[in-house]
């Protein structure tokens, strides 16, 4: 009770005291209290009722939760990851039943533990859910709700470093051999030559793509619009599965079975898990593609800057998390260096 006393004094003090002197009204609040106990006592038995608060807590912190959300939207998040912080920390609040301006790093930590502990949640969905935390009092802390967040003293959670696999060129080529529709060859080709991400994929349509120059407009995240391009072998495919179709329909994949309509994410997903099997290929998904493209783009000595583009990559350490160096190119490199 006493750290959430000081979190209220300090808030109603944020307009008129600057950080130095917020921070030593801290200091001698916690001094003078340090041998106290401190508790509410409410002015009747309605207002102490914990409904009560609840509801105030409540609404208070749903308030703040809309707005930075409405701060992100602005930023150029996407629906998907606004929803994601909207969960994640609806969550949180349910969990603790405080005000939000009043919640301490150990509340946090503690929440995080339990939360580890009940879902058997690995590392990087623990470090994840932090990373929202940290933006969201983050925020709070610019907008001048809270004096500092607390998740600034919760470091990130160390994460064990996994090689992520990619196809074989055997492999891809196992998998062309085994289409047995034009379609699925199609997708196939532009998801491995292109290295675009299968909600850019589904998004496209017959007019996006650019035959003579082999390229074609897609939209990312935060709908950031980029020019993806398709080798030689996708413009052949591609046009014999679009000449084959009969339907009507404007999007560039559909599915088989009439009426013809725009491809979902699962459906392409189901069916590379079919022909994975069928081949006894392990894991076959279409991220697997785009990670594929940058190993063998950095392998071949693309420059990361032009790799970034092309994936579409807001920081180019996300890049470098994608694109596998091989360890014999990096014998050669020595030998090419070091002699």
């Amino acid at each position: 009770m006493k750290q959430e006393l000081v979190a209220e004094v300090l808030k109603r003090m944020l307009p008129y005291l600057d950080n130095t002197q917020l921070v030593q009204l801290k200091y001698a609040m916690e001094t003078a209290l340090y041998d106290y106990e401190v508790r509410t006592v409410p002015a009747c038995a309605t207002e102490c009722a914990s409904s009560g608060h609840g509801d105030k807590n409540e609404k208070e912190n749903n308030k703040l939760l809309k707005k930075f959300i409405a701060s992100k939207r602005i930023e150029g998040c996407s629906e998907k990851t606004l929803k994601y912080y909207r969960t994640t920390l609806e969550a949180m609040f349910l969990s603790m039943s405080k005000n939000v301006c009043s919640i301490q790093t150990e509340d946090l930590r503690l929440y995080l533990m339990e939360y580890q502990k009940r879902n058997q949640s690995g590392r990087v969905t623990i470090d994840n859910i932090r990373r929202i935390f940290s933006s969201f009092f983050a925020w709070l802390e610019d907008e001048d709700y809270i004096v500092k967040s607390p998740v600034r003293r919760i470091h990130k959670v160390k994460t064990a470093t996994s090689v992520k696999e990619t196809y074989t060129d055997e492999e891809l080529e196992r998998m062309r051999d085994h289409c047995d529709e034009l379609r699925d060859l199609a997708i196939i080709d532009m998801l491995a030559s292109t290295g675009m991400r299968i909600g850019e994929m589904v998004l496209l349509n017959r007019r996006d793509i650019n035959f003579a120059e082999r390229e074609c407009v897609v939209f990312g995240k935060g709908d950031k619009e980029r020019v993806v391009y398709f080798d030689a072998r996708t413009k052949l495919h591609l046009k014999e599965y679009l000449a084959s179709r009969t339907d009507d329909n404007p999007a560039l994949f559909v599915t088989l079975q009439s009426p013809h309509k725009r491809i979902k994410i699962g459906g392409i997903e189901a069916r590379l898990r079919e022909i994975g099997k069928s081949l006894n290929i392990i894991k076959v998904h279409p991220h697997k593609f785009r990670r594929t493209l940058a190993t063998m783009a950095i392998d071949k000595g693309m420059p990361i800057e032009q790799l970034q583009r092309l994936l579409g990559h807001q920081r180019i350490d996300t890049t470098l998390m994608y694109a596998m160096i091989k360890q014999s190119n990096v014998k050669i490199a020595h030998k090419k260096f070091f002699g």
